[in-house]
């Protein structure tokens, strides 16, 4: 099962919005500005959004919404800037600021699509404002439980033996790797910050080494200053757990009772196993899980093409 991207697009409009605390997020919209509005909610925490991500939507039948969430992409200050103060930034502040850019551009509900940590973020969103969302498509679902976390980081490692003694060694060999990681991100000198993020994206790049497709070296290609804005930012949030009360996601996802939604997760998503997703099926009334065989967390043509269909499917509603 195989679809092509659509065409490529370029915004129609595009903005700083101020959302305090010496913050500005960027935005920008593309496609039908009196199409069915659709916000997509990036990865990390700290990846950025690209311009690849408009071509997921029906440029003729959506207004497609981007963002750069809080410290990334083109939004400022910027992480990889060590003066940058990571204490406004947080699960609830970027909740906060969706919600600010939601009433900036005067939508009502808007469908809400992402992936990885973007699935985390939409469903912490939707969760506190259930009534502002009309649908949700998800591509490899997490929660970022600590459980999932502790997976990610400590327990992929019998998979990956060499690999993963070199990440918790490189960060002084404790049991905490997440936070140690944490610390050297703060560290005042250069060359501390760039060998933890150089040791981070390896760790990364090492679990979905056995994907399918060419998937090496997707974190330690990324530019030098994207790649620690990335490292600080997974580092940050994933420490302090997200900022969620662990399980809540799951716990109080009849919250989305109303919401029609499409999971889809690869069976082979080694970084973040099939169980949180099918968790979260059984937990939100009206979810449709796509299990696809053959993909990981980075996910295949195949899956592509289920998230193209079911955007094309809500187009319409």
């Amino acid at each position: 099962m195989t679809r092509d991207l659509y065409p490529p697009i370029e915004p129609y409009d595009s903005g700083m919005l101020d959302v305090g605390d010496g913050n500005h997020v960027y935005w920008e919209t593309c496609g039908n500005p009196d199409g069915k509005p659709a916000l997509v909610v990036h990865g990390g925490p700290g990846s950025g959004s690209t311009d690849g991500m408009r071509q997921l939507f029906d440029p003729e039948r959506y207004r497609i919404v981007l963002f750069d969430q809080r410290g990334c992409g083109r939004s400022t200050p910027h992480a990889a800037d060590p003066a940058t103060d990571l204490r406004h930034n947080t699960t609830q502040h970027l909740i906060a600021d969706m919600e600010r850019l939601r009433e900036h551009l005067g939508i009502d509900r808007w469908l809400l699509h992402g992936g990885s940590w973007g699935s985390t973020l939409i469903l912490a969103y939707a969760q506190t404002h259930p009534a502002r969302v009309s649908e949700i498509v998800i591509a490899a679902v997490t929660t970022t439980r600590r459980s999932e976390i502790d997976w990610l980081y400590r327990g992929v490692g019998r998979f990956y033996p060499e690999q993963w003694e070199r990440f918790r060694d490189e960060a002084g060999g404790g049991d905490d790797v997440v936070a140690a990681y944490a610390r050297l991100m703060e560290d005042p000198d250069p060359a501390v910050r760039e060998k933890a993020t150089t040791d981070w994206c390896a760790w990364e790049d090492a679990v979905l080494s056995g994907e399918p497709g060419d998937t090496r070296y997707v974190y330690g290609e990324r530019p030098p200053a994207a790649r620690q804005a990335f490292v600080r930012l997974c580092a940050h949030y994933f420490s302090h757990g997200a900022w969620l009360e662990e399980g809540a996601l799951i716990r109080d996802a009849g919250r989305l009772a109303g919401i029609p939604g499409v999971l889809v997760h690869g069976r082979l998503d080694l970084g973040g196993p099939l169980h949180t997703a099918w968790d979260l099926r059984k937990a939100w009334p009206g979810a449709e899980l796509v299990v696809v065989e053959n993909a990981g967390h980075a996910g295949t043509t195949e899956t592509r093409a289920h998230v193209l269909d079911a955007h094309d499917r809500f187009a319409a509603a």
